[in-house]
């Protein structure tokens, strides 16, 4: 297996140096293949069909962990009322997408996607509509989930911040709740992303710029196009170079303080007043696991015997993206993107910049 250590280039890209060491990921290489507007085919198979969480998932909340086999097997796929036309089901948006990483990344290793889902939707089968509930045989059970969230490595394209392994990640969300499942067939909004993934914690670190928060699209094609313009226009070196320049940006504990502050004030502004600051995402709870992390978080907090207590901005991106984990499916790419900008905007703030300067002074 090629493994990848990320070199920098004169373009936006990443020119590979390989070598064929290391055979540790599996490698999913069967191809797709399109037809009209479903996919032939998904190349995954889960060994256990029962899994258990590891520990550090890139998303809890609410959240438990599936397989590709029982969203196929086991969940129908909600229509189109009006017309009775079905809606991209969460197996083929997931396909999809990890054929058009593999169409850009042709020579990477790409690992088994991790997929996440929450609402459960429960229905019964017509033959079953007036059974008791002690009577039901799994046979008379429908469900499906109303919100899902995905991701898959390519861990030969990696390189390292502050001594954090980080690998290249994409994934996507789909929340059926955001589509109009009571009118006629319409253009069908996805959520799709290209970043990276801290190995220390699987935070995800997604930036503005591999991040496309609505996709708009009648049928796998569509999809497939957009997923693969963004790979293919994804800077990773500015995103690797970005995350460096974190760990190179401290603030104090006073500052800190100031955020924290400001983070919970800004969300009751009024909204004249809001609107001329930069957006923040994060919630009242989200805040306080940052406040705790600061102290506790073994990884990313403040080193205690500091008499300063400053804490390096990357440290401060990881806990906002570890406090992050805890949204809602549907709003969880929304807010890691959030924590990026916020991040980046206070780093240049303690530099000198206006623009985010108020949520530190």
């Amino acid at each position: 297996m090629n493994t990848t250590q990320l070199q920098p280039a004169n373009s936006q890209f990443i020119i590979p140096k390989t070598d064929h060491t290391h055979q540790n990921f599996p490698v999913y290489d069967v191809p797709f293949e399109i037809i009209g507007n479903t996919i032939s085919k998904v190349p995954f198979k889960d060994k256990n069909e029962d899994i258990q969480d590891l520990g550090k998932n890139f998303i809890e909340s609410n959240t438990k962990r599936v397989t590709l086999s029982h969203l196929t097997r086991d969940c129908v796929v909600p229509v189109f009322s009006k017309d009775n036309e079905i809606t991209l089901s969460h197996q083929d948006f997931i396909s999809t997408v990890y054929d058009a990483a593999q169409s850009v990344y042709r020579q990477e290793t790409i690992s088994k996607p991790e997929v996440r889902v929450s609402h459960i939707i429960k229905g019964r089968t017509p033959e079953a509509t007036h059974k008791p509930v002690d009577q039901l045989l799994d046979s008379d059970k429908t469900i499906y989930y109303e919100r899902m969230a995905f991701c898959f490595d390519i861990p030969t394209i990696y390189d390292e911040v502050n001594g954090n392994k980080l690998n290249l990640t994409i994934g996507g969300v789909r929340a059926y709740n955001h589509e109009n499942l009571y009118n006629r067939k319409t253009y069908e909004k996805f959520k799709v992303f290209i970043g990276f993934k801290n190995l220390v914690c699987c935070n995800l670190c997604i930036m503005t710029d591999g991040y496309k928060s609505e996709i708009r699209a009648m049928g796998s094609n569509g999809l497939f196009l957009e997923a693969e313009k963004l790979f293919r226009r994804f800077p990773i070196s500015r995103q690797i170079d970005s995350m460096k320049r974190l760990t190179n940006t401290f603030m104090d504990e006073h500052q800190f303080a100031q955020f924290l502050g400001k983070g919970r004030l800004y969300q009751v502004l009024p909204q004249k007043q809001k609107k001329h600051l930069p957006e923040l995402l994060m919630t009242d709870t989200q805040m306080n696991l940052v406040a705790k992390a600061y102290y506790q978080d073994k990884d990313f907090g403040v080193d205690q015997e500091q008499s300063t207590k400053q804490i390096s901005m990357w440290n401060v991106y990881n806990l906002l993206t570890q406090a992050n984990k805890m949204s809602y499916i549907d709003q969880f790419l929304d807010r890691a993107s959030n924590a990026t900008s916020i991040s980046e905007g206070m780093s240049k703030a303690l530099r000198g910049d206006k623009e985010y300067s108020w949520f530190i002074q």
